[in-house]
């Protein structure tokens, strides 16, 4: 008995040391896993995924203590509600940080409850200026928001493309009403005529009546505000009905689904859209590496945002460290000072709202079958 008391301790101590040596400190990611997006938030979070293993494989010390990070995911299937459910669920499990969620729409409506709870929320991809406008010092953007990306677009679509007669449809989310509304906003400040507004939803697959009053008012420019999932389905119907215009959207549509979704009704040089980031020159090298190690271990390239989950997580992480402390509010004050880190998405820094500055977008084009950039704005 006594041998056998002796040998509980030991191993108990032992595993409490262990313990002690590896504490668990919990990162979340949120996205769409299920749903006609769902190829995005699986991209998002295999950019989490591969994050956190990296993390694990090197080490991480917090507060001189060995930690293990440990990431949660889940599934708000691009669903306000269920976005909100879901939150509720990581702000009562306490989670030390959230990298997520993809959309405006479920990233906007889950941010108030983070904040309530104190847990910093780095967005990698929801690009709706309300979400850093609502004074949450808990809320963190990745990338240039609607009004750049929106804007940027609309005055391309009147300068560079001569559009005459532009049509805009959107599809009621608050992503896609707002880089829509920010598009037709800057068409006409540019000089440009919108001569059609039309509505659709994010789940819609017919799309001939709206389209066959757009080919009515001879547009030369379609605008979406929406997902590729519609999008690509949008661009078959409005061959089959003989519509030649050029076909614009924002990062929604910037993805290499659209390219398989939309097919041979996709000619070159007419679908153009924006990705909301973009790296330059030496930047261009990191970046291209993480692309690479990103297909050899999931079988796929990346869509659009997996690199930009990749950073928040290193991001979050990196200020824990610095922070000496895994506890939300001991690492948010450091996180939101966050200076020049250097992340595969190029240098990133916070200003006061928690968006990044000097945001970059990487307009693009689809030739030959595959997304070509065309030029990194500022």
């Amino acid at each position: 008995m006594k041998l056998n008391t002796i040998a509980a301790a030991v191993i108990a101590l032992s595993t409490g040391v262990a313990f002690a040596q590896n504490a668990v400190v919990t990162i979340a990611h949120v996205g769409p896993t299920s749903g006609a997006i769902a190829h995005l938030g699986k991209d998002n979070e295999n950019g989490a995924i591969l994050a956190v293993e990296e993390l694990n494989k090197a080490g991480v010390t917090i507060g001189g203590k060995k930690v293990t990070i440990k990431l949660m995911t889940e599934d708000d299937a691009a669903d306000p509600k269920q976005g909100t459910a879901v939150a509720q669920k990581l702000a009562d499990a306490k989670v030390s940080g959230v990298v997520g969620h993809l959309n405006s729409g479920t990233t906007i409506p889950a941010s108030s409850i983070y904040s309530d709870a104190g847990i910093p929320q780095v967005s990698p991809s929801a690009t709706n200026p309300k979400y850093t406008r609502q004074g949450f010092k808990t809320a963190f953007r990745l990338v240039a928001d609607d009004a750049q990306l929106g804007g940027t677009l609309g005055k391309y679509a009147v300068k560079e493309l001569k559009g005459k007669a532009i049509a805009v449809i959107d599809d009621r989310t608050a992503y896609g009403q707002g880089v829509a509304q920010e598009f037709t906003k800057a068409v006409k400040e540019a000089g440009g005529t919108v001569v059609a507004t039309e509505f659709t939803t994010d789940k819609a697959t017919d799309f001939s009546a709206i389209l066959t009053t757009i080919k009515g008012k001879k547009a030369d420019v379609v605008f979406f505000g929406g997902m590729d999932a519609v999008a690509g389905p949008m661009l078959r119907q409005m061959k089959s009905l003989g519509i030649n215009a050029k076909f614009m959207g924002g990062d929604g549509i910037c993805s290499t689904e659209l390219v398989k979704l939309g097919g041979d009704a996709i000619a070159d040089n007419q679908v153009y859209c924006a990705e909301a980031g973009g790296v330059e020159g030496q930047q261009k090298v990191g970046m291209e590496a993480f692309k690479t190690k990103f297909k050899a271990k999931f079988g796929t390239d990346v869509q659009v945002y997996a690199p930009y989950v990749y950073d928040g997580v290193n991001l979050m992480v990196a200020a824990m460290v610095k922070a000496g402390s895994s506890d939300p509010a001991k690492y948010l004050p450091v996180l939101a000072a966050t200076k020049d880190y250097k992340g595969v998405t190029g240098n990133i820094s916070f200003d006061a709202k928690g968006d990044i500055l000097n945001g970059a977008l990487t307009l693009k084009t689809v030739k030959g079958g595959k997304l070509t950039d065309l030029a990194v704005i500022r």
